[in-house]
């Protein structure tokens, strides 16, 4: 797995209710490809909560490679770490402008310099 790919994966809900399979950002430095088993991610939904800092738009128009349909958000305060082996297909990629935003994205998130 490489960082800037979107990738199919079964996500929990937060209640660990059950999953729903949904695209997701590999945010995941790509050193640490072989050094570790497990990958981390950022979630991809179609919902715009609107809370400032804390999303990324990605618009199919503009991000023709990720792979997408429609107008999306990657929701950096979604964050999941699982298995690279329990990920799904690779199905996008997202240019370095966008991940850019993505980085800065989650340093609001995590409060980071």
């Amino acid at each position: 797995m490489r960082r800037g790919e979107v990738v199919e994966v079964n996500w929990p809900y937060s209640d660990l209710s059950g999953t729903k399979v949904r695209p997701a950002i590999v945010v995941q430095a790509d050193f640490l490809n072989g050094l570790v088993d497990d990958t981390i991610l950022v979630k991809i939904t179609g919902k715009h909560y609107g809370i400032p800092g804390t999303e990324v738009k990605l618009d199919p128009a503009d991000e023709q490679g990720a792979g997408l349909s429609k107008v999306c958000y990657a929701s950096c305060k979604d964050i999941l770490t699982r298995d690279q082996t329990m990920a799904g297909p690779v199905i996008g990629f997202l240019s370095d402008a966008v991940m850019q935003q993505i980085e800065a994205c989650l340093k609001v998130v995590m409060e980071l310099p």
